[in-house]
């Protein structure tokens, strides 16, 4: 059974979803993909302390402190692919960003492969369904473009900022699919 709550952050409201042990989700309201990767009726139960245990690591994110991604257990619900692509999201420190490029290439140095496209790796990113914690507003396009963000990019500026990324290398597209 999947269970579900809400949390109010500096963003906006966030559904937190999970089994009795472990996160399998977390979405900005309005986000794209807004639980899809969750297939069963959530149920609501704000009691559970899987659900405590993320709010106190949002409490310390949006307070400026730099919570462990490990503190939480978490089963993110997607393919062998897109779990490695989020492995690698796990591993980009706080306050700093890697672009798609990057982590093309470490997926192909981990497959074995000579190269890996960055179109697939910002399909894996995009569908990531633990935002905010599963860090993958801090990807950007390799001429420093914000690029998508599903949550929004007005989000993702507000994330990035708050971990106190230099923002000046970065900047908003001004056309494109990813706004």
């Amino acid at each position: 059974m999947i269970y579900s709550t809400h949390y109010s952050s500096p963003i906006g409201s966030i559904l937190l979803a999970g089994s009795e042990e472990k996160l399998v989700g977390l979405w900005i309201e309005g986000q794209k993909y807004f639980g899809d990767t969750v297939d069963e009726v959530m149920t609501e139960n704000s009691n559970l302390s899987i659900f405590t245990a993320t709010k106190n690591w949002l409490d310390k994110y949006f307070a400026g402190q730099k919570p462990a991604i490990s503190e939480l257990p978490m089963a993110p619900n997607g393919g062998e692919f897109r779990t490695a692509v989020w492995d690698i999201l796990c591993e980009i420190p706080y306050g700093e960003v890697i672009t798609y490029g990057d982590i093309a290439k470490k997926m192909a140095a981990r497959m074995n492969r000579a190269s890996m496209s960055s179109q697939a790796v910002g399909g894996a990113v995009g569908r990531n369904p633990i935002s905010i914690i599963i860090p993958c507003h801090r990807v950007v396009g390799a001429n420093g473009s914000l690029t998508g963000y599903a949550g929004g990019l007005d989000k993702k500026i507000k994330l990035l900022e708050l971990e106190g990324v230099d923002m000046s290398k970065l900047f908003r597209p001004s056309k494109g699919t990813a706004l």
